[in-house]
């Protein structure tokens, strides 16, 4: 189009003062606003990030425009309008900064009362924009707090509503907000106190200076169209523009940037979704996702200003070994950025079809998937870790896991997604090469894990109530009617004792906490379950089954006997439902560890009486070394070992200090805890060192037999801690190994 566009920039300053006077305007054929609450609190977000949030397509407007198009004004706008621009693109976002800087008394569109936007000041000055930026519908308390402004300085509130007053009017209110903690400062005794009034009051001139440079330095990028051209040119532009009403996404803004090289992601990822949006995980829209996996490989970050980088012949800065900056292209042509994409779909593919299985992580359908965000990482490590040249990837792949569970139990992935997955995946690639590199996360979760507050989990869509749920299907919870794994992609949570029980007995959410859950079929509730009591209900079950086969299917869903006792009570009471809430928390801790931290496997009878014969071999052994190496403290301990070793168990010491550290500084001066960290490996070092060997000579005769015997029980052990199935050799040399270390500790 020729001298028909002119583009241009707008400061937020000036762009909320156009909106107050109405100077835009949305034709008929715009659909309606139809942002939810957490779009607009984004879009507010992406501004005082500095980030770009799409160009605006205006086309200047007149009366006779303005009447054929039937346009009126922005949602919530009920002042006098003054147009000047019909909104042919950018609607939304007008509407929504309307919205939150105009506080208009008028329902948010399809709710029931009008929402109100606000800022935490201490969160925007500590740049923790997750956590800055919050929303909440109209309530008496609300109502107080945007109406009191000393309620708003107490608690470090900004209510975005001041913003339709400019600059002089934000100005105002953080003037205000130094004064009142200057005045708080004046009438306070105590001096640490003070100085911590004074710095709030110091703290408004940094607030003063990230709104002004916002209102007068943030620019709105925008194409206004000449008044002249055309109606019927402009309709055709509008069918033509990708207008869904929202701040384009990087996804969007690289398929505008890579179809000069003849990349087309939309189609490309019509075709992916074919694979990755499955049956079984509808819904999840995995484009970024894709990004973000492409974007770890190639440079380890994933964040939105590097995804930029991915664009064919793009520039980079780096620091090289001479820590000088230099430019380098990560992805030189088209068919390179097309062969990670399918690298990235293909990484993201198996990664969800491990999220699935009912024996990696039991996430078996979308709703029992904990965190959707947490899987650009975990596909990214696990597509590293099988196309690298790693040897131990049976213990690669238990740190995964452990990795997985400790960022789900801590609630990780809940917000800054992009930058806890670039640390992770750096931590982790350390962690696989150096055992001592244990996550911090891991380590705090193997601390902690006792602590996790069942009880509060009431809400069937955290991450903590789905993680159980996981649990029970790697634990193969069974089916309560056929005693068979039930079909899993009609599973429900259900109450063991029944809602209805508890809505009687006042107990309130507690009656839907996770530890009152089982992972039932609907058919199987109404058949066996239906609103009675586990007095009546399970009574039935042990009356027309094998009482050992009712107890084992119980115990899949990690109900104890002692549940289960609790569970059959008569005149069931409310103190006794707290007493069973009691027992399975604790039989559900007990199963996080067997199952998630120590990687448990239950072994048949025979085998774990094998595995308890090597536990009290190297117990024996350890007590052999201190008694014979004099091993009485830590200062005899570093005299009498071998360098390397006592390094080694100092380094198992302090991962073990990140756990637990009260029972390691109780602990740090026994010579036998320390022995506890000694492996078969270093206990067969140090008995046939040369050092020490003449101390055992007499009870083991020949070194080279000794160190072929603690191979072979090493070899057996490994086998029974990471594999269900061991073959017959290494059993029978196993076992042979065990007798032979029987009769010479005699």
């Amino acid at each position: 189009m020729k001298n028909v566009q002119k583009p241009e920039k707008i400061h937020l300053g000036k762009l909320i003062e156009e909106i107050r006077k109405g100077r835009f305007v949305i034709p008929d054929f715009q659909r309606e606003f139809d942002w939810q609450p957490w779009d607009v609190r984004d879009l507010v977000k992406s501004i005082f990030m500095d980030y770009y949030i799409g160009t605006l397509l205006l086309w200047e407007g007149n009366k006779e425009n303005y009447r054929k198009l039937g346009c009126a004004s922005l949602y919530a706008f009920n002042s006098e309008s003054d147009p000047e621009y019909i909104v042919l693109d950018g609607q939304q976002r007008l509407s929504a900064l309307h919205y939150a800087f105009f506080q208009p008394d008028i329902n948010f569109r399809n709710r029931k009362n009008p929402i109100y936007f606000f800022i935490r000041l201490k969160e925007l000055l500590d740049e923790n924009y997750e956590e800055a930026f919050f929303y909440y519908s109209r309530t008496k308390y609300y109502d107080e707090l945007v109406s009191d402004v000393n309620k708003q300085y107490e608690n470090h509130i900004f209510p975005l509503g001041v913003m339709q007053q400019g600059s002089w009017g934000i100005d105002d209110w953080i003037k205000g907000y130094r004064d009142y903690w200057n005045d708080q400062a004046e009438s306070e005794d105590i001096i640490e106190k003070k100085a911590e009034l004074e710095a709030l009051a110091a703290a408004a001139i940094e607030i003063r200076h990230i709104f002004s440079d916002l209102l007068n330095n943030y620019q709105i990028s925008y194409i206004s169209l000449a008044k002249e051209l055309p109606l019927n040119k402009v309709c055709d532009i509008f069918t033509h523009i990708n207008s869904k009403g929202k701040p384009l996404d990087t996804f969007d803004l690289l398929n505008s940037i890579t179809r000069k090289e003849d990349i087309y992601l939309k189609d490309m990822y019509r075709e992916a979704s074919k694979s990755i949006d499955d049956l079984s995980y509808p819904g999840f829209e995995m484009k970024t996702q894709i990004l973000m996996v492409m974007s770890i490989l190639k440079q380890n970050y994933c964040s939105p200003k590097y995804l930029y980088y991915l664009v064919p012949g793009e520039k980079k800065k780096v620091k090289n070994k001479e820590g000088q900056n230099e430019e380098v292209v990560l992805i030189n042509s088209n068919t390179e950025f097309i062969d990670l994409w399918n690298t990235a779909v293909d990484a993201i593919d198996k990664s969800l079809n491990s999220l699935k299985n009912q024996r990696e992580f039991g996430a078996i359908t979308a709703k029992f998937l904990p965190y959707p965000s947490i899987i650009p990482c975990l596909s990214a490590i696990k597509h590293f870790v099988k196309n690298s040249d790693l040897k131990n990837k049976v213990d690669i792949h238990s740190k995964i896991k452990k990795w997985y569970w400790a960022s789900i139990f801590l609630n990780r992935y809940s917000s800054s997604v992009e930058s806890t997955s670039t640390k992770d995946f750096m931590d982790l690639k350390k962690w696989f090469n150096n055992d001592d590199l244990e996550l911090d996360a891991v380590s705090e979760f193997i601390g902690t894990y006792k602590n996790i507050d069942l009880h509060k989990e009431t809400r069937n869509g955290s991450a903590i109530y789905k993680a159980i749920f996981n649990l029970f299907i790697l634990n193969e919870a069974r089916d309560w009617e056929t005693f068979e794994l039930p079909e899993y992609d009609n599973l429900d949570d259900h109450h063991i004792v029944p809602k209805s029980w508890g809505k009687e007995m006042g107990l309130g959410q507690d009656i839907n906490t996770i530890l009152n859950k089982a992972p039932l079929s609907g058919d199987t509730n109404r058949k066996v379950i239906r609103d009675s009591l586990p007095n009546v209900y399970i009574k039935n079950m042990f009356t027309n089954n094998d009482e050992e086969k009712v107890y084992k299917v119980l115990k899949s869903h990690l109900i104890s006997k002692k549940a289960v006792e609790i569970l059959l009570r008569e005149n069931f009471s409310v103190d006794d439902y707290k007493e069973f809430i009691a027992e399975r928390k604790n039989t559900i801790i007990n199963a996080i560890y067997n199952m998630v931290i120590n990687e448990t496997v239950e072994l048949p009878e025979d085998l774990n009486k094998i595995n308890n014969d090597i536990e009290n071999l190297e117990l024996k052994f350890r007590e052999l070394l201190i008694d014979n190496l004099d091993l009485t403290n830590r200062h005899t301990l570093k005299e009498n070992l071998p360098g390397d070793i006592y390094d080694k168990l100092n380094q198992k010491i302090n991962r073990e200090r990140k756990r637990n550290p009260n029972l390691v500084e109780t602990n740090i001066e026994d010579a036998s805890y320390w022995m506890q960290f000694s492996d078969l490996q270093e206990l067969q070092r140090l008995t046939t060192s040369k050092a020490y060997w003449p101390r055992f000579e007499d009870m083991f005769v020949n070194k080279e037999r000794l160190t072929s015997e603690f191979n072979d029980v090493a070899n057996l052990r490994n086998a029974l801690r990471h594999s269900r199935e061991v073959d017959t050799i290494t059993r029978m040399k196993g076992e042979a190994s065990l007798l032979w270390f029987k009769q010479q500790l005699k």
